[in-house]
């Protein structure tokens, strides 16, 4: 059950390939509550939600699969080379899941939450937190890395980064960087000093 007190909020992101999601997943292991904006995003245009509804009937029947689920490649297709549609699309989405981020930060239990969002520092979601975390490796690796995970082109990665906030960007709007250049087990290390600390700054 959540607590009366407003949650400590660390909000946590990296560029693609940065290794954000291992990181997650390390203090998902220490008992800490994650809100994952990948996966609000999901939901508020799952099946029967608000937002499929209001995609449907921009767009038509045929950004629809057969089960009626959304056609994510669909909709990234008719988006993408249409800066009217894209920021249509925007201004739908980006208050459903801030709405839905809180309400899941509110009902957060764990001593501090976790906020995960690929997108913090570009849509100013900094705001919503107490502390902000990057996990930060060299581009080249983010690149390397992304192409191992993603399957996608060299070309498809470097245009994501290239929509991102830059390396030094991010880095600026963090109260901690978590290098991750080397090890698994190096991350881990930095991220158990790091919870130790935020569970004595999430208790003042």
């Amino acid at each position: 059950m959540a607590t009366s007190r407003s949650p400590f909020v660390v909000g946590l992101t990296g560029g693609i390939g940065s290794g954000k999601t291992a990181a997650t997943d390390l203090f998902k292991q220490r008992g800490i509550d994650i809100v994952d904006a990948d996966e609000v995003a999901r939901d508020v245009v799952a099946l029967g939600s608000e937002g499929l509804s209001k995609i449907t009937e921009r767009f038509g029947p045929t950004i629809l699969l057969e089960d009626g689920s959304l056609n994510r490649a669909a909709l990234r297709e008719r988006v993408f080379a249409h800066s009217e549609e894209k920021n249509w699309l925007n201004g739908l989405l980006h208050p459903l899941i801030r709405t839905r981020m809180q309400q899941l930060i509110g009902e957060s239990s764990s001593p501090y939450c976790i906020l995960s969002v690929p997108l913090l520092v570009e849509n100013k979601l900094t705001e919503m937190c107490n502390y902000v975390v990057v996990v930060d490796c060299p581009e080249t690796m983010q690149l390397e890395r992304a192409l191992k995970r993603d399957g996608s082109s060299a070309e498809t990665i470097k245009s994501i980064m290239a929509s991102q906030a830059s390396r030094e960007e991010r880095i600026k709007a963090a109260d901690k960087v978590l290098d991750n250049s080397t090890t698994l087990s190096a991350l881990e290390d930095q991220v158990s000093k790091l919870h130790k600390m935020l569970l004595k700054r999430s208790a003042k």
